[in-house]
């Protein structure tokens, strides 16, 4: 993912999500990238661009079951 987009990304979902604690951070592959939570990973962000005109983006949250529990 570029800057470009990265910047993208991490402004809708501080939007969406209402905080301004998400950050974004790339990985070694360049399909994907961290998404953190107030410096905890929530998740991967992958995006889908086999077309150019029609770029998205997938985010995948794993939870465990020792986090509910905790909850």
């Amino acid at each position: 993912m570029s800057p470009e987009q990265i910047l993208s990304v991490k402004n809708y979902l501080c939007k969406r999500l209402g905080t301004e604690g998400i950050s974004i951070k790339p990985r070694k592959v360049s399909d994907s990238v961290e998404v953190y939570l107030n410096d905890e990973i929530l998740g991967l962000l992958y995006i889908d661009d086999e077309d150019k005109n029609d770029i998205s983006y997938d985010l995948n949250i794993s939870i465990l079951q020792q986090d509910l529990d905790e909850a």
